[in-house]
C-alpha cells in the first residue's frame, strides 16, 4: 500500500490543486470512527461533510452494495430497473412532493431545479402569466460548484473567477423580509432558499421570511425552491427542514445523505411544476443507477426501522445543551444554533475558528470551520451522547490550555472589527 508522502507527492504532479487537504491518509472505518493508515481512530463528527449518515462500515449499506453489484450496477436511463421508483415513492411520501428526477451530485440536483424553474416560467408566459426569468437567492447562500448553482452561491470568491456566470441572479438580505419584499416582483421565476444555511453557517430561516417568501412566490406564479442538499434526508431530525416550519416548496433538492456515501442527488417538485417536462428535455447517464438506488432505499428504510430522526432530534439537543454550558465557561463562543445533528458553535474571530479546528485533530476528531468562524458539526446519525462527550471535553481543553493565545486573538478580532472600542457583535 502506498504510504501517505507517496501519495502526496503522486496528487501534486497529476491533480489539479483544487484541496488544501490536512495531511491524514484514511483507510478503514467503523461507526462513527474512521481510521488512517497507522490504525489510529478519529472521532468523526463532519462525516464526510454530511455525507455518511449510517457512519462507517455500516452492515445495511455494506450488504445493500453487495447485493445489488452483484445483480445490476448500470443500464443507463434508456431503460427500466427495479429502483427509481420504488425509491422515489419513499421520497414523495416523506417530502410532500410529487415527482422526481435522479441526478449524481447536489450541484447538479440544483441545476436542474433551476432548469425546471426557466421552463415552466416559459410554460407561464404562454398560458398569459405575467412572469419573468429572473432568480432571488439569498446572502450567504451556498448551492454549488457548477456554473447554475455558483451563480447563485453569495460569497464572490466562489464567482468572480469564473465570471461572467449566469446571468438574471439577485441576492437578498439573509431573514430581511423588507428586502426581500423590495426585490420580488413579476420579473422573478423563483425565489431560492436553504431553509438552514450550511456552508453559510448553519443559519435558519425565520419563519416570518419563509412564510413570505412562500406567499410571494406564490402571489405571481413563481417558484419557491429548497436547497436540502445538506440538511435533508434526516440531519435535522425530519425529512427535509422545511417541514420545521409547516411550509412546502414547490421544489426541493437532496443529495449528500441520500445514499450513504455513495453518489446520489434528487429533484423533487410537484405535479404541477413537472407538467413542464417531456422526454429529452434533460437527462444523466449515471444518476438514479441501480447500485445508488438499491443503497439508498436500505438507507431509508434502516433510518425509519431504528427512528433515527427522533435520535438525531435528541441527541443533537444534548450537544447543543453541551456546547451552550461550554459557552458559559469559555466567552469565545458567541452563538449555538442548529437543528437535529446540523449544529453550529459561532465563535469571535476566525484565527480562533482555525485553530480550535486544528487543535480538534491533533485530539484525533474531524470537525470543520465554515464561514470563518463558525465550527461545524455534521456527524452520522448514529452518534451517542458518549461521543459527543469527548467532544465537547476536548473543546473545554483545548479553550482551556490555549486561553492565553485565545485571549489574544480575541483581543485582537475585537479591535480590528471596531476600532473605536466600542461593542462587538459576531
Amino acid at each position: 500500500m502506498l504510504k501517505l508522502d507517496q501519495i502526496r507527492a503522486a496528487e501534486s504532479r497529476l491533480l489539479l490543486q483544487t484541496y488544501d487537504r490536512s495531511p491524514i491518509l484514511f483507510v478503514t472505518g467503523e461507526g462513527v470512527h474512521i481510521v488512517d493508515e497507522n490504525g489510529t481512530k478519529y472521532l468523526d463528527l463532519l462525516s464526510g461533510i454530511g455525507v455518511n449518515a449510517l457512519g462507517y462500515g455500516h452492515p445495511v449499506i455494506e450488504e445493500a452494495i453487495a447485493r445489488q453489484s452483484r445483480a445490476l450496477i448500470h443500464t443507463s436511463n434508456l431503460y427500466y430497473h427495479e429502483g427509481q421508483a420504488e425509491l422515489a415513492l419513499r421520497l414523495t411520501e416523506r417530502t410532500g412532493l410529487d415527482r422526481v428526477f435522479f441526478a449524481n451530485t447536489g450541484t447538479e440536483a440544483w441545476e436542474g431545479a433551476m432548469k425546471l424553474a426557466r421552463v415552466y416560467a416559459g410554460l407561464k408566459r404562454s398560458e398569459g402569466v405575467n412572469i419573468g426569468t429572473k432568480f432571488l437567492a439569498l446572502e450567504q447562500s451556498f448551492h454549488g460548484r457548477t456554473f447554475g448553482a455558483v451563480s447563485t452561491t453569495f460569497k464572490e470568491k466562489y464567482r468572480e473567477p469564473f465570471g461572467p456566470v449566469v446571468p438574471g441572479v439577485e441576492f437578498v438580505r439573509f431573514n430581511d423580509v423588507a428586502d426581500l419584499r423590495a426585490k420580488f416582483s413579476s420579473e422573478v421565476c423563483a425565489i431560492l432558499v436553504e431553509a438552514i444555511q450550511g456552508e453559510g453557517g448553519v443559519r435558519p430561516l425565520t419563519q416570518e421570511f419563509f412564510a413570505e417568501a412562500r406567499a410571494l412566490a406564490t402571489s405571481t406564479g413563481a417558484l419557491l425552491i429548497a436547497d436540502e442538499i445538506q440538511s435533508g434526508m434526516g440531519r435535522t431530525g425530519k425529512w427535509c427542514a422545511y417541514q420545521h416550519y409547516g411550509i412546502l416548496p414547490d421544489i426541493t433538492t437532496l443529495a449528500k445523505p441520500l445514499a450513504g456515501g455513495l453518489p446520489l442527488g434528487a429533484v423533487l417538485c410537484t405535479e404541477e411544476v413537472s407538467r413542464v417536462m417531456h422526454a429529452g428535455m434533460h437527462g444523466t447517464t449515471f444518476g438514479g443507477g441501480p447500485l445508488a438506488c438499491a443503497v439508498a432505499i436500505a438507507v431509508i428504510d434502516y433510518m425509519e426501522r431504528e427512528n433515527l430522526l427522533a435520535h438525531a432530534t435528541e441527541v443533537g439537543d444534548y450537544f447543543q445543551q453541551q456546547l451552550r454550558s461550554l459557552a458559559t465557561r469559555h466567552n469565545a463562543i458567541i452563538d449555538v444554533r442548529g437543528k437535529g445533528l446540523m449544529i453550529a458553535a459561532e465563535l469571535d474571530s476566525a484565527e480562533l475558528a482555525k485553530l480550535i479546528v486544528a487543535e480538534m485533530l491533533k485530539r484525533h476528531i474531524l470537525i470543520n470551520c465554515t464561514s470563518d468562524t463558525v465550527l461545524r458539526f455534521l456527524p452520522p446519525y448514529i452518534l451517542e451522547h458518549a461521543h459527543v462527550d469527548i467532544a465537547i471535553q476536548a473543546l473545554d481543553e483545548i479553550f482551556t490550555e490555549h486561553a492565553g493565545v485565545l485571549s489574544a486573538t480575541t483581543t485582537a478580532a475585537h479591535t480590528t472589527a471596531n476600532p473605536a472600542g466600542g461593542p462587538h457583535h459576531g
